[in-house]
């Protein structure tokens, strides 16, 4: 039996970022430091982009996992932060629930650290209680590959959608004509590659207007 497609709607997609703690980002070996701070700051962007309800949470903040890291306070000043006590699984406090009840969506985008608790544990309860739930692989890290895999699987048999943030930020956009700079001016910070492709459109739409 083939699995119905559940795309992305950025109408009804929540972003959690879940325990990117100065202290819990140190335990992240299946990414370099350079490659996953970028694609968390990618991550946070997308949701900064499309103007997704975002909701942030740290766990025993006070403690060895260290405070929040600040770039995300900076991109979401105005988001509910959700310092937990001491719950390891999100979905155990209550106050992070109801934040994500409060937005009415249903869609749950959600990256983390470390991806085998602080991202599964959350993702399979969500599952559970009925939400759509799209897990983005590389903004979340964990202690090494066969680490990442186990997790990955486990929230796959689940239900849970495994995506990464350029997927994440294409299928939420749908159609280049929507915003082709915009989006293209987004995905060229944080992937230099992709730059070129920009610089190269730039100067086609110049030569056009000549």
């Amino acid at each position: 039996m083939s699995a119905t497609y559940k795309r992305l709607d950025k109408d009804d997609a929540v972003l959690l970022m879940v325990d990117h703690q100065s202290g819990l980002i140190s335990l992240v070996q299946d990414f370099s430091p350079d490659e996953f701070r970028n694609n968390v700051l990618a991550l946070a962007d997308i949701g900064v982009f499309f103007e997704l309800p975002t909701i942030l949470t740290t766990s025993f903040d006070a403690g060895p996992n260290g405070p929040i890291v600040p770039e995300m306070l900076d991109r979401f000043p105005d988001a509910p932060f959700i310092r937990r006590p001491g719950q390891i699984n999100a979905w155990d406090n209550e106050d992070f629930v109801k934040a994500i009840k409060a937005t009415g969506r249903k869609q749950l985008i959600i990256a983390g650290v470390v991806t085998d608790v602080c991202v599964s544990f959350p993702a399979l309860s969500a599952i559970e209680d009925g939400y759509d739930v799209f897990v983005v692989t590389d903004a979340s890290g964990t202690f090494n590959k066969t680490v990442q895999q186990a997790a990955w699987q486990r929230m796959s048999s689940a239900g849970v959608q495994l995506m990464n943030w350029f997927s994440v930020a294409c299928e939420l956009h749908r159609d280049w004509r929507n915003d082709m700079e915009g989006l293209g001016a987004l995905l060229s910070n944080h992937l230099p590659n992709y730059r070129n492709l920009m610089t190269s459109y730039t100067k086609l739409q110049e030569a056009k207007k000549e």
